[in-house]
């Protein structure tokens, strides 16, 4: 099924997992996971793959492996380090596995990046506007803080809509820890004529290292309150989860009060997480999902 359609329906809840790097060693702990978080009654998960393009056979593996599980995937695609004859055997070998769904991506530059490295889709704007037209929905991702290469916010946001424009049906974001950076998106996206569903993503953070990885990922601001926090129990690996948790909690609890079409969950392969923030949030879930 397309998750636009679903998303016409209902809030969605989804999760987000990657290949294992060992992927013939690890797959089966994977595939593990993703029966925990079935239970969850997600509906869709997406299947991301590794910087540089690597692991695209096990995407689309994996993908196929959550639609057996009776689960809508959404498959990661990046288009930078791609030809259009490698995003045509993509989409080819997804389609072979019945996935509905795609999530169009330029993906990060390397550390040695260089022309060559998009060559032939610069933008993901270049990748959706491949991509559209063959029956299969197009997801695209969206910066509360606007994208780390932008010049600002409103300069971001011309591409969020040229996005839509193309053939994105819905947006999810990158992950944010101040819920107003993305109150701010969906209210300047509106004004700008943007109409797509923009599902917000969350990511407890969970562990002291997680704090410099998640800034030098995305950039993303945490609030002095709740670093000021992290600083102060950083020693006490409990406290600190405890207080990640919480805190995410809170984050999902205003998104929905305030109208979010879905809450996307960056679990990190950890059904743990998944469990942890669900046991939290049930009967929120329960009553709006």
């Amino acid at each position: 099924m397309k998750i636009s359609e679903i998303l016409d329906k209902k809030r969605t809840l989804s999760f987000e997992v990657f290949p294992p790097k060992k992927y013939d060693e690890e797959i089966e702990k994977l595939y593990d996971t993703i029966k925990e978080l079935k239970q969850y009654r997600p509906d869709f998960i997406s299947v991301t793959y590794g910087a540089g393009g690597t692991n695209r056979k096990s995407n689309a593996e994996i993908a196929g492996f959550l639609k057996s599980e009776g689960i809508e995937p959404l498959a990661h695609i990046t288009g930078g380090p791609s030809t259009h004859s490698e995003i045509d055997e993509i989409i080819s070998n997804l389609k072979k596995n019945n996935v509905e769904n795609i999530l169009c991506l330029r993906g990060d530059k390397p550390l040695d990046f260089n022309d060559e490295y998009c060559k032939e889709f610069k933008n993901a704007t270049d990748l959706i506007s491949y991509v559209n037209d063959r029956d299969i929905d197009i997801a695209a991702a969206c910066y509360p803080e606007g994208h780390k290469e932008a010049e600002s916010l409103y300069n971001d946001l011309k591409y969020m809509k040229m996005k839509e424009d193309l053939g994105a049906k819905f947006f999810v974001t990158q992950i944010f820890y101040d819920n107003d950076y993305y109150y701010r998106l969906v209210s300047e996206a509106r004004k700008i004529g943007i109409k797509s569903p923009i599902i917000p993503g969350v990511m407890p953070l969970l562990n002291p290292k997680s704090i410099k990885r998640t800034q030098d990922m995305c950039g993303s601001t945490i609030p002095l309150n709740f670093r000021n926090q992290l600083e102060f129990y950083k020693d006490k690996p409990e406290l600190f989860k405890e207080i990640g948790l919480n805190y995410a909690v809170a984050q999902i609890q205003d998104l929905i009060a305030k109208g979010a079409p879905g809450i996307h969950l960056y679990v990190m392969n950890n059904a743990n997480t998944a469990k942890e923030l669900y046991e939290r949030l049930k009967n929120v879930f329960k009553e709006l999902f």
